[in-house]
């Protein structure tokens, strides 16, 4: 016959529920004692039943055995608050250390600025000045980099757009557009051309002409 599996809750009927306590105390003692014999290890156990009966085993001594947990938990209770506060200390070193560097940075931000430099030493102005030189030589090195590749960027446009131009003037059958000779790179000087202006109306401008 297979036994069924019971269902960890609270037994409900008293008389099922005795029974259980007295096969389940008894099993517990003897795995208790079988611990202590094969591995030699201090066991103490102590059962109170719903009535209130106690039922307790030791392998040696229970008051011995209670009094070296007590000793156990308080070891453990002193190793415990001494971490803590090691703890707390180096949550405060750590907490002082980094207002001194945010400080320090702060500092040297506002000396950076310009503010703050009347207990500065000649050496620590040269340092200073030598650090502006560096970061306004990367930034100048940065800004030209993204200049030229915005111009990259532009011709590349511009070749594209060329490209789409050809292509379209094809498919309307015109004539490719003939390349510029003047290009924007070169040095030439621009080209002078005579204008005439004229204010008034057309038919002043129109006799004028007649007469010359």
């Amino acid at each position: 016959m297979v036994r069924g599996k019971i269902q960890m809750k609270r037994i409900e009927n008293a008389t099922s529920r005795q029974v259980t306590f007295s096969k389940r105390r008894n099993g517990l003692l003897k795995k208790a004692f079988e611990l202590s014999v094969l591995c030699d290890a201090e066991i103490a156990l102590i059962i109170f039943s719903p009535r209130g009966n106690l039922y307790e085993f030791s392998s040696c001594s229970m008051n011995k055995t209670i009094e070296r947990y007590q000793k156990r938990e308080k070891d453990l209770g002193i190793i415990s608050e001494v971490l803590e506060e090691s703890m707390q200390n180096n949550v405060k070193e750590d907490a002082y250390s980094m207002a001194k560097k945010i400080k320090f940075l702060e500092d040297s931000k506002r000396k950076l600025l310009g503010y703050g430099l009347e207990p500065c030493s000649l050496n620590e102005l040269q340092l200073l000045e030598n650090q502006l030189e560096r970061s306004l030589s990367r930034l100048r090195a940065r800004k030209n980099q993204l200049f030229w590749e915005q111009m990259e960027k532009l011709k590349e446009e511009e070749r594209r757009l060329r490209e789409e131009n050809a292509k379209l003037r094809e498919k309307c059958g015109m004539q490719p557009r003939q390349p510029s000779t003047s290009k924007s790179d070169d040095h030439t000087e621009p080209m002078e051309v005579e204008t005439e202006l004229f204010i008034g109306p057309p038919e002043g401008s129109i006799q004028r002409n007649h007469k010359t």
